[in-house]
């Protein structure tokens, strides 16, 4: 019998519902809803770090399933739908009510957008499940677009509580329009960005990957905000990077030439 991916088709998933990984989705949607009553309170800082914790539990429910071999069809439908609500609606609100208010209806259309951008993405994504290459998503993830935007707020706040910048979001206003707009094309593009799925968390490492895990772990602490978002900074760029290399190497590989041409059968 043939393997369904091989053919294009994403494999059966169980009916069940499986307590473990979708209490970690659900949890990930309370963050992602608790980011958004922050905001409406102005705790925009609480917000973005609300949707950096709704992004460590994203992650976590999917590899839980994958390792206690609970994965099921309505665990991936409901991972889809609190995946829009904590990086679809949480940072286009938060964003919105921070810095794009005063921009009128240009303020809203950017955040509309990223909404909209993000239900489209998670949609192709639902659609290509078993077709593209695992190894690379097509298009920014959800989670890291949200992690952009996020990621802006909560460096620009930290700033302006240490006092090493007075502007406010407002004034940032032109920057935090530029990033979403930015997030939500990279959401929609064809870029690949690398999945990291291809990691197997249960084979053995060598120990310079475990120094770098506690280097990566130290950094982090040292300055939160501004590490992360230079992760996802750099992580956002990295698909037009790849994209940009492939694009080089198909141009400079010289095309096959066809085969010759037999001669005519004179017999």
């Amino acid at each position: 019998m043939k393997d369904p991916r091989q053919e294009g088709i994403a494999p059966p998933r169980s009916r069940r519902v499986y307590l473990l990984p979708n209490a970690l989705t659900t949890a990930a949607l309370f963050a992602g809803f608790f980011a958004i009553v922050q905001a409406m309170n102005g705790l925009f800082e609480q917000a973005a770090i609300a949707v950096f914790v709704a992004m460590v539990l994203d992650g976590l429910d999917g590899r839980v399933a994958r390792l206690t071999n609970t994965q099921s069809a309505f665990g991936e439908q409901y991972d889809s739908l609190s995946d829009m609500v904590s990086f679809g609606v949480a940072p286009a609100l938060i964003v919105y009510e921070w810095a794009l208010q005063g921009y009128g209806k240009w303020g809203w259309i950017a955040a509309f957008i990223y909404v909209a951008g993000a239900a489209l993405r998670l949609a192709r994504f639902n659609a290509n499940i078993g077709v593209v290459d695992r190894r690379f998503f097509q298009g920014l993830p959800s989670p890291a677009a949200a992690a952009l935007v996020a990621g802006l707020i909560w460096i620009a706040t930290d700033l302006r509580e240490s006092k090493w910048i007075s502007a406010t979001g407002a004034d940032l206003g032109w920057l935090a329009w530029i990033v979403t707009i930015y997030a939500d094309l990279s959401m929609v593009s064809n870029a690949p960005f690398y999945s990291f799925k291809d990691f197997d968390l249960r084979k053995s490492v060598p120990f310079v990957f475990a120094l770098g895990l506690v280097l990566v772990f130290a950094l982090i602490s040292a300055d939160p905000p501004l590490i992360l978002f230079l992760l996802f900074l750099s992580y956002g760029i990295s698909g037009y990077v790849i994209w940009f290399w492939r694009w080089q190497r198909r141009r400079r590989t010289p095309p096959s030439s066809p085969p010759p041409a037999l001669p005519p059968d004179t017999g």
